[in-house]
Formats: structure tokens, sequence, C-alpha cells
């Protein structure tokens, strides 16, 4: 009955949420990724892509972390484990699936429970796999020290926002992060890299961008179901303002990382200088 009598309230919660989250720039006109997409990459453009990336990538791993700390229940935290154990190295698996030790990447559905560990199904290592033609090493990705100050910047706020200890923050930040992430700028990147690898000979390994692009629909799904959980189980304490406004810095957030690269993209090709800092 308390779930039929909020029926209502929540149908107008997800129009808000459709209007004020989903226009967004960052997920409707995202300048980079289409410019990525149909460009002649160099060889420049891409390595300077990767080390941003990679940065993002592994400082993801903190903000999981704090995700899993900062859980409600221990449903949640199940939940927020499953994904960080992943980033390490977990492959998904159902239940009677066998994991191939020679595949680039692992399952997308299932748990990790009763799953193994595979250095090789880290992220980081798929993008060491995938940095290597372009003559990167392990110190020349995923360090802080690496970033420019918007990927820092968006790094920090998804510590401080997706893995807040405020319940209805932490699940405004994932839904909107996670909704962005379905919305194909995967394969945008993925159609751009795959015409440098072509034009170029460079045979670049994208294990890593395939698998999350066929996730991230998945993952999406789960935030909404994760969204009717929160708003009808704790509706009393659950404030749409703060929600939207959570998702909101968090998409300024993902925007900040993406406007960094197109300065950069932009200076460096208007200038000739080197992708350096």
């Amino acid at each position: 009955m308390v779930r039929k009598n909020n029926q209502a309230l929540f149908d107008s919660f997800v129009e808000r949420i459709k209007s004020e989250l989903f226009t967004h720039p960052v997920i409707t006109d995202n300048a980079y990724c289409k410019w990525f997409a149909d460009a002649e990459l160099t060889k420049s453009d891409v390595i300077e892509f990767t080390k941003q990336f990679s940065v993002f990538s592994n400082q993801f791993t903190i903000a999981q972390l704090n995700k899993v700390i900062n859980s409600g229940s221990l449903e949640e935290m199940h939940d927020a484990k499953e994904i960080l154990m992943n980033e390490l190295g977990v492959s998904f698996k159902k239940d009677a699936q066998k994991i191939d030790a020679d595949v680039k990447y692992g399952g997308i559905e299932g748990s990790v429970e009763n799953s193994k560990f595979r250095f090789q199904f880290a992220h980081f290592e798929w993008l060491l796999t995938f940095a290597k033609p372009l003559g990167l090493g392990f110190n020349d990705i995923g360090k802080r020290s690496h970033g420019s100050r918007l990927t820092l910047f968006y790094c920090d706020e998804l510590i401080r926002l997706y893995g807040s200890q405020d319940h209805v923050v932490g699940a405004g930040a994932s839904f909107a992060v996670e909704n962005w992430a379905a919305a194909g700028f995967w394969k945008q990147l993925m159609q751009g890299l795959k015409n440098f690898s072509d034009e170029n000979d460079e045979m670049l390994q994208l294990a890593f961008f395939i698998w999350h692009d066929k996730i991230e629909e998945q993952h999406a799904s789960h935030t909404w179901h994760e969204l009717e959980e929160l708003y009808f189980d704790n509706h009393e304490e659950f404030d749409e303002d703060t929600f939207i406004a959570s998702g909101l810095e968090m998409l300024e957030g993902v925007e900040a990382f993406w406007r960094g690269l197109n300065i950069e993209r932009i200076a460096h090709h208007y200038t000739g200088s080197h992708y350096e800092r």
C-alpha cells in the first residue's frame, strides 16, 4: 500500500530525472567524444587520451572502495564489492560458467563470488595492454601525477560524491555516472580507436573498451532498480533535491574531464605543441 501511495510521486520524480539530469550536455553533446569518433587521430592524441583516462580509471578504484565502506546495508556493500573486486581482477561469472584463462576479458553477467582472481583480468592491466603499442609502460599511466587539473577534479568529485557517506548523495552520483556511461560514449571511443589502429597499423587491443561498452547498459538498469528500492523503502528520508543536485554535480565533474581533454587537443592542433605539462 505504501508503494502504491507513493507511485505517483515516484513517476513525477522520474520525469524530473529525465528533464534535469539526462539533458546534461555531457550526456547529450560531448564535444570531445564526437570529435574523437571521426577525427584523424594522431599518436599524440591517443597517448594523451590514454594517460588521462588511465588516471580516472585508477582513481575510480578509490571511489569504489569508499562506496564499499560507506554502504548503508550489507546488500549494498555486496553490490559495491562486486564492482571493486571486478576492477581488481575477479571476473563476473554465472554459477555454471567457466572463464577461460586465455580470454581477453571476463564475463559481464553473474557474480564475483566463487570466481577466480587473475592479474590479467584487472582493468588497469587491460589498459596496460592497450597502451603498450603506443610506447607507454607501467610508470607512464595511471598515477595522479599524470593527471591534468581537470582530470584530477573529476577524480576527486568521484571520491567525494560517488563514495559519499550520505546515501542519497552517493546514490544520486552513482545513478548519474552510470547513466552517462551507458549513453554511448564507449562506442564513440571504440570507433575512433579502431579507425586510428587501422590507419596506422598500431594493432591496439580494445578489450578494455569492448568490455565496458557491453556492461554499462546492465549497470544503468541496476541503478534504476536501486533507485526504486531507496525511494520506496526509505521514502521519508529520501530527498529528491539532494539526489538531483548530487547527480548534477557528478555530471559537472564528468564534463570537466572531457572538457580538459578537449582544451588540450585544440591547443595541440592549433599550436602544434606537444601534450606536455
